[in-house]
């Protein structure tokens, strides 16, 4: 079974159980009594709406302060994993943008060239997702002590230690490809790009620490892995 079709098939059990188990308390940390809220009986002595916590199964709910419930939150601060995973994938969805961005003046498939259509309109938006995951989350500088330390962020990662990347030559040969000759070479150099994909977000999944990056782990490995499947079956 290939790492594509293993992972969607999980992809809902993605998030380790301990840190469901820890989301799922903390939406009941969350959940406020919006029903004694108008008399104000209820209403802490500040005049804050209380949060109640459910107890577990024969234990009574704890009622808790804003602060308190802040404090049983479960930690997912970004770790290395989760500023690696972002920062490379940016770049991996920009070179499968370039590839689709070939594919309506030299696709002679109409199938290939709205699979193009698709990729760009998926992928485009997750780059600024990602960005914009960087921009409130900025990975602290090597030798910090940070959750990243080790890892330099300054520049832009290395194309060759991502898997699925196409080659320089490998670009140049579908640049100049037409027609029919154009739409095998995309198809190929697409499916292993998207299976490098798989293949990083399943590392994320298993190694990062937050619950957005995780998120978007899993959509890529729902979409690329759908559309693997798709290509293997137009090639």
């Amino acid at each position: 079974m290939d790492m594509a079709k293993d992972l969607r098939g999980r992809k809902a059990f993605t998030v380790r159980p301990l840190r469901f188990a820890a989301a799922m308390a903390t939406a009941g940390l969350l959940l406020t009594l919006t029903a004694c809220q108008d008399d104000g009986a209820d209403r802490a002595d500040d005049g804050r709406a209380p949060i109640v916590a459910p107890g577990r199964p024969g234990e009574k709910s704890r009622t808790l302060t804003p602060e308190q419930a802040a404090k049983a939150k479960p930690d997912d601060s970004p770790n290395a994993a989760d500023h690696s995973y972002v920062q490379r994938m940016i770049e991996h969805h920009r070179q499968a943008l370039t590839m689709s961005a070939l594919a309506p003046e030299r696709a002679a498939s109409d199938p290939v060239k709205r699979l193009a259509e698709r990729i760009t309109a998926a992928q485009k938006p997750e780059i600024g997702a990602m960005q914009k995951w960087l921009s409130r989350h900025p990975a602290p500088a090597a030798g910090t002590g940070g959750p990243s330390a080790g890892h330099d962020h300054g520049h832009a990662p290395d194309h060759g230690s991502m898997p699925g990347m196409a080659t320089e030559q490998q670009l140049g040969e579908l640049s100049d490809a037409r027609g029919a000759d154009f739409d095998r070479l995309f198809l190929k150099l697409m499916t292993a790009h998207h299976e490098g994909a798989v293949t990083m977000a399943g590392e994320a999944l298993a190694g990062g620490n937050n619950v957005a990056v995780e998120e978007m782990a899993n959509e890529v490995v729902a979409t690329q892995s759908a559309e693997i499947h798709r290509m293997r079956a137009m090639g």
